[in-house]
């Protein structure tokens, strides 16, 4: 079994930042890819898929320094589906992308790099044991 995703988008939003209870940095990422086609009338036609991205740790870190609106990332990580329950009771789902490296493409307006930026930085998941297989 294998569970690997790779997304080169476009952010639709700066990075939102936040700290988990332990004082861990945790970023989330809205990263948009577009796929363009010319359907049978020869019309060129474009979908926009928006992926919820969660980043942890040192790498979320330089995510926050260094990433805007607007800029190409290059993102490698695993789906991961989370589930909660409303105060009105309802169950409710979300998939998201957890990072294990994001890359940094591009640059900032203009397309430059800041010279102190990183390519990419890595963190290191924890392995899946049985008891986070739902199935």
């Amino acid at each position: 079994m294998y569970n690997q995703v790779i997304l080169l988008g476009r952010l639709g939003a700066d990075p939102e930042s936040k700290f988990s209870a332990t004082g861990s940095q945790i970023v989330n990422l809205r990263v948009a890819t577009s796929e363009r086609w010319n359907d049978k009338s020869g019309n060129l036609q474009e979908r926009t898929e928006w992926h919820r991205v969660v980043v942890f740790d040192k790498q979320a870190e330089s995510c926050a320094k260094y990433l805007e609106k607007g800029r190409t990332v290059l993102v490698e990580g695993r789906l991961q589906t989370r589930s909660w329950e409303t105060t009105s009771g309802e169950k409710r789902f979300m998939t998201e992308v957890v990072a294990k490296v994001v890359r940094f493409v591009g640059g900032g307006e203009g397309g430059q790099r800041r010279p102190d930026e990183p390519n990419a930085i890595e963190t290191v998941t924890p392995p899946i044991n049985d008891d986070d297989i739902p199935f």
